[in-house]
């Protein structure tokens, strides 16, 4: 292991929606340097988009590797990773099952649904008047009941998944026991709607993850818990419910001759929600470690057989070898191959869904109040800076 690096403490400083300005100077100066979490063992992180694209995709660099190691993590407790711990060919084995089940064509035929959802929170928000919390009224509610309607949750039990998921993600599981606690708890809830859907099939997300087949295979009890639980929770939630109000805190606060320009010409949509993604960060620091299997080369650095990598995804989505001026948010960029979503093998499976959800989100807030504004000013923003995502736990907004 090459050890004349200095090892830095990481996440490094964040505010809001920046990304540390020393994810520029290592990527210019020492783009593998050497980082300490606050647990684990010290790693290497990797900040520019090819190093990060190659960790991530390159089968020399392992998850299931990481699987019983005191792997880096801002999370006292060691727990399974699920889908996220496995390599192919185990892996590709539960992807392409999951595959069967969480279609393009699914998920396209949820947008007139997803829309319906959103004009009733909007509706709400009138309803109780202003300013009206952005975080409590839209952005947590919305991606909590799509993936509970997803899994067949009944209405009544919504409140208990928005529990488990700030839960999940929120810096409370740092140093204490409530993961496992959690994990318990949505462990025998998703076993009993699992048992629920053998006797009694049906045409949801779950019921079709539950009779996936492929050349006879299935998924098994504890690969069903895992990707329906945590999985869904933490990918089909956290994106949606930190990327909303992140997303328009940065155009409010920060790009008003963007918003301006978006609400011109409202087709550019989509693309603006991938700049979005892009450029605001919404994991709180690069996560997942990849264990080299053998010794790799970057640069003038050799990763040793056995070391752990961090691939910093809000590093790579800023590189300028990539992107043209990547310090400045632009929705009418055309070429934007970023990673927000990771990339490779685990890739996330519910993007399309998340970007489904955010596209029709802003769309409707800034349809329906053309003067939509931070009502207390950036200031009366509160932000979380958790174990895995980042974004206002509270955001007052008038219109």
């Amino acid at each position: 292991m090459t050890t004349d690096r200095q090892t830095r403490d990481y996440p490094f400083d964040m505010t809001e929606v920046d990304v540390s300005p020393l994810y520029a100077k290592l990527r210019s100066e020492e783009p593998m340097s050497r980082v300490r979490l606050p647990y684990g063992e010290p790693a290497w992180l990797a900040t520019t988009y090819a190093d990060v694209k190659m960790v991530m995709a390159d089968p020399r660099f392992s998850r299931e590797m990481a699987q019983g190691l005191d792997q880096p993590r801002l999370r006292r407790e060691l727990t399974g990773d699920g889908i996220m711990g496995m390599d192919p060919p185990d892996h590709t084995r539960l992807r392409k099952l999951v595959n069967k089940a969480f279609t393009a064509r699914r998920i396209e035929q949820m947008r007139a649904d997803i829309r319906s959802r959103v004009t009733r929170l909007i509706d709400a928000m009138v309803e109780k008047g202003r300013p009206a919390d952005l975080v409590e009224d839209m952005a947590r509610p919305l991606p909590v009941s799509v993936i509970c309607d997803l899994l067949g949750v009944p209405f009544s039990d919504h409140h208990i998944f928005r529990k488990w998921t700030e839960g999940l993600t929120n810096d409370s599981t740092m140093n204490g026991s409530v993961l496992e606690e959690i994990g318990g708890e949505l462990g025998e809830y998703m076993s009993a709607l699992i048992a629920q859907r053998r006797a009694e099939p049906t045409d949801d997300l779950l019921g079709a993850l539950v009779y996936a087949r492929d050349d006879g295979d299935k998924l098994t009890e504890d690969e069903l818990i895992a990707i329906a639980g945590p999985g869904l929770l933490t990918g089909g939630v956290e994106t949606v419910s930190s990327g909303l109000p992140s997303f328009l805190f940065t155009l409010l606060a920060d790009f008003p001759d963007q918003l301006a320009l978006l609400r011109s010409r409202p087709e550019l949509m989509p693309n603006a929600v991938e700049e979005l993604l892009r450029y605001v960060p919404i994991n709180t620091a690069a996560m997942f470690a990849r264990y080299a299997t053998e010794d790799v080369r970057f640069g003038d650095v050799v990763v040793r057989a056995g070391d752990p990598v961090m691939p910093a995804l809000a590093a790579a989505n800023r590189d300028p070898e990539v992107f043209e001026n990547p310090e400045q948010l632009d929705i009418t960029r055309q070429a934007n191959p970023h990673m927000a979503f990771g990339h490779g093998p685990h890739h996330c499976i519910g993007a399309a869904l998340a970007r489904m959800e955010l596209q029709e989100s802003m769309t409707g807030l800034l349809t329906r109040f053309p003067d939509l504004h931070l009502a207390e000013g950036r200031e009366g923003v509160r932000w979380q800076f958790g174990v895995i995502v980042r974004g206002p736990v509270s955001m007052p907004v008038g219109w």
